[in-house]
């Protein structure tokens, strides 16, 4: 520690620090655009000069190191003069729009220019004038004149986000930020460089003049789609939802967001919102109120286990649904008899038991690990604030291995990359057991190959203090789960790392600790859509086409049901096929309710905004049918009073959290044809991305194409432009999709890669499975 004195006050500050980060720890404010403490330091905005005893001139505060005895002088006139001078220079050329620019009201220049700007100018030549730019739905480059080369959004793009798409050309004052010629930004974390931005250069393209920032309320809220649990700030004119930014918070997602989670609130005001309680009756659809449709609903219930018994009810929930609506879910079809409730759609193997899986440690700590083997995950697109975690790891040297089914770019240096067919990743992480094996002198669990690749591994897992083993999306719903997850433990054990899952949807822990899954021999997700079909289905927040592991399946499923009863905030064309009743609930914004992250944080969060038109809060739907159907245990008043009754002691939660197996582990036979590889691309993976217009006008948001290996490719002839027909194998014969085909050489022979979730897919059958290609 170094003592330095700032304005006359004596502080204490780590050596090697800089002098604004000194002046921040004695709350000392310093003017500044370029510097950011989650950034590189740039010093070139030179607003933050600062008078320093023995120094000949005025010195930048975020690049000068502190050294022990320095006098530092924020206020003295040559500091004032300096910093005076250095707006002078910036508002030489900046236009005098601020009327009608976006930025007004949050807008640094704005803020610091009342302090530090004259009040009038010098500078009487024409202003520069920098051409827009278009770089995609997300962020608008419309007013480039204002930026001021803070480079904050390059900086952000090469060091968070693990890609430079803006850049600086030229020189002097032909300088500007702008995109590699013809290029949009696609980064899945674009909609930061917005909030960075101190200026109104970049902006956002959906909000753009729709509010100004004075006129809207801001109220806090928890991300409702991947199991970071990011918190947000959801901004309100009226009773509409406007805007989304972070709200900053060290433990979970810093200070950045998902583009997901930024831009998803257009959903919630979209055309295909459900706003009216509907019944079908002959095949037409009609409005009908409250206390028609719930009668319709619980005489339909009663019916069925009249008739059929209760275990012909059975219901399917989203992850993405609170805990309470969850919680109470489960206690309505437990109360009817029946323990058919699932949550895991897409999961296919069920054997390692009913632990609740988590991260195995805090979100943080991803970003301190010295080794890591992230095993089936497409962990950018999955998980993007994870990966950004992850990334920050590696660029501080940390060694980050994946096993996979395809190579792609998670942008951040990888040791090592085993990319095989799915059905060998069992295998593979079988030949990192071996080699560990080998090298502690101990018996492997199962017999494995002690390659290179897996050496190599197993070296970087043995060394290292932090250490972590973590399991993704693909391998939690891979059909041989338990033998991964079996495996990664006794990894874990050997090496000292940590194991847990990424987790997929903001609720998967929360969804396990309430009970929304079997538990006294209930049929499972995968057994209720794949099954004898039941006669009374309850689907919440679950779009069967889009959300489980094999549509084809579940659409049947769904039309075979005697009565299908949709509770959800959507319409969709599907559902008016194979529903008979549909029940709007509220989304995220329109509901109190508690999600539970993959670190098992429990986050509760207030509705922001009054239901539309006729919606309810999921939980106060359940609670009435529970009571019009006469079951216990559903006299609840307030959301908080059904969440102390679901999660009971909240500091009990942590021992619940478990991540152990005692499943056998499985090597299976090789299937010798073509296996698909199915990933959610990350705006298909829940209703609110799917019905978000800028997020589906993306890169990411085109629909989806078939990827073919180097082999296969050359076997079929295939050129530039071609597509191909896929099929695979339905519940009542072959199901097919054309799409459009790409050569992609990082593919295993027998992989052909189709994304699962969206519609051009929605027909085909499982997503761990055999597949067929055909020139189409």
């Amino acid at each position: 520690m170094v003592e330095i004195e700032i304005d006359g006050r004596k502080v204490q500050v780590q050596e090697g620090s800089m002098v604004m980060q000194a002046a921040e720890q004695c709350g000392t404010h310093i003017p500044h655009f370029c510097y950011h403490k989650k950034l590189s330091i740039a010093a070139n905005c030179r607003m933050c000069l600062v008078d320093i005893e023995k120094a000949p001139k005025p010195m930048p505060a975020c690049a000068t190191p502190v050294t022990q005895g320095m006098i530092v002088r924020t206020k003295s006139d040559k500091a004032i003069k300096a910093q005076q001078g250095v707006m002078e220079f910036l508002l030489i050329n900046h236009p005098l729009d601020c009327p009608i620019c976006d930025q007004g009201g949050e807008c640094q220049l704005q803020d610091l220019a009342v302090g530090y700007g004259g009040s009038a100018s010098r500078y009487e030549e024409e202003k520069r004038v920098v051409m827009p730019k278009d770089v995609g739905p997300l962020i608008s480059m419309e007013e480039m004149s204002r930026c001021i080369q803070c480079t904050r959004c390059v900086r952000f793009g090469q060091e968070i986000a693990g890609v430079m798409e803006l850049g600086m050309a030229h020189r002097g004052e032909h300088s500007e930020i702008t995109t590699f010629v013809g290029k949009t930004v696609d980064s899945e974390l674009s909609g930061n460089m917005i909030d960075l931005c101190p200026v109104g250069a970049l902006t956002s393209k959906p909000f753009r003049y729709s509010a100004r920032t004075w006129e809207l309320s801001r109220r806090k809220s928890v991300s409702p789609h991947d199991s970071t649990g990011a918190n947000l700030i959801v901004q309100v004119k009226g009773s509409k939802v406007m805007r989304v930014v972070p709200l900053e918070n060290e433990a979970v997602n810093e200070c950045w967001l998902a583009d997901r989670d930024r831009f998803s609130y257009e959903a919630l005001n979209g055309d295909e919102r459900l706003t009216q309680p509907m019944i079908k009756q002959g095949g037409q659809w009609r409005e009908v109120d409250w206390t028609t449709v719930l009668e319709y609903v619980a005489n339909g219930l009663k019916g069925i286990k009249n008739e059929h018994g209760a275990s012909a009810i059975g219901a399917l929930a989203s992850e993405h649904q609170t805990a309470e609506e969850l919680y109470l879910l489960a206690q309505l079809v437990r109360g009817l008899g029946s323990d058919n409730i699932d949550t895991r759609l897409r999961q296919t193997d069920f054997t390692a038991g009913s632990g609740v899986k988590w991260l195995g440690m805090p979100v943080a700590d991803l970003s301190t690990l010295d080794r890591a083997l992230v095993v089936g995950s497409f962990l950018r697109k999955d998980h993007p604030l994870f990966a950004s975690r992850l990334r920050h790891a590696a660029r501080r040297g940390a060694q980050v291995s994946a096993i996979g089914g395809m190579a792609d770019d998670w942008l951040m240096p990888l040791a090592q990359r085993v990319t095989v067919a799915p059905s060998a990743w069992v295998q593979a992480l079988a030949d990192v057991a071996a080699a560990v094996a080998a090298e502690r002198g101990v018996s492997a669990p199962v017999a494995g190959n002690v390659t290179d690749v897996a050496k190599a591994i197993a070296a970087s897992l043995l060394s290292g203090q932090r250490k972590a083993i973590l399991l993704g999306n693909a391998a939690a719903q891979h059909p041989q789960a338990a033998s991964l997850q079996a495996l990664a433990q006794w990894l874990a054990e050997q090496t000292g790392a940590q194991f847990g899952f990424l987790g997929e949807s903001a609720n998967t822990v929360g969804a396990a600790l309430v009970g929304a899954q079997p538990q006294q021999g209930g049929l499972n997700a995968a057994q209720m859509l794949s099954g004898q079909p039941l006669k009374g289905l309850i689907l919440m927040g679950v779009e069967p086409e889009f959300d489980t592991a094999n549509p084809a399946a579940a659409l049947a499923a769904a039309r075979a049901a005697e009565t299908v009863i949709v509770l959800s905030s959507f319409k969709s064309e599907a559902a008016a096929e194979y529903a008979d009743v549909m029940l709007p609930i509220s989304p995220f914004t329109e509901t109190a309710g508690t999600f539970i992250s993959a670190e098992g944080r429990v986050q509760s969060f207030h509705g922001v905004v009054r239901p539309l038109g006729d919606t309810r809060p999921g939980w106060k739907v359940l609670r009435v049918l529970g009571t019009m159907l006469g079951l216990e245990g559903f006299a609840f008043e307030t959301a908080e009073e059904v969440r102390a009754r679901a999660l009971g002691d909240v500091a009990a939660l942590p021992a619940r959290l478990n991540n152990a197996t005692q499943a056998a582990i499985t090597l299976p036979a090789s299937t010798g044809g073509l296996e698909r590889l199915a990933d959610v691309p990350i705006y298909c993976a829940d209703a609110l991305v799917r019905r978000a217009p800028s997020l589906q006008a993306t890169a990411d948001g085109k629909p989806p194409v078939a990827g073919l290996p180097q082999a296969l490719w050359a076997e079929l002839g295939l050129t530039d432009g071609a597509q191909v027909k896929v099929t695979q194998e339905g519940p009542s014969g072959p199901v097919s999709a054309v799409l459009a085909a790409v050569l992609d050489a990082s593919l295993p022979a027998n992989v052909v890669h189709v994304p699962t979730g969206h519609p051009a897919t929605s027909a085909l059958g499982a997503a761990f499975g055999g597949i067929r290609v055909e020139k189409a």
